[in-house]
């Protein structure tokens, strides 16, 4: 995650920027489904990673309304680039 989003922090447009923080996305819910397995099948106890998964979870939250924004932002953008 932290790689894809320092890649996303030099995009070189909207679009790229939006294309690497969905890779983040991406990346942050596979990571939690990896960590909640990891609970599931009892190789650590939910004690010892739920810190780590509510930071996870931080993330991506951060991450999809920044991609939100973005978007919004771009198409605000468009419509007053057509007037």
């Amino acid at each position: 995650m932290g790689a894809n989003y320092r890649s996303a922090c030099r995009g070189k447009s909207t679009a790229d920027v939006i294309a690497k923080l969905s890779l983040v996305e991406e990346e942050g819910d596979e990571s939690l489904y990896w960590k909640s397995l990891i609970v599931e099948v009892g190789l650590l106890p939910l004690e010892k990673v739920s810190n780590l998964m509510s930071e996870n979870t931080e993330i991506l939250a951060r991450t999809v309304a920044k991609i939100k924004n973005l978007r919004n932002k771009s198409k605000i953008k468009n419509l007053k680039s057509k007037i």
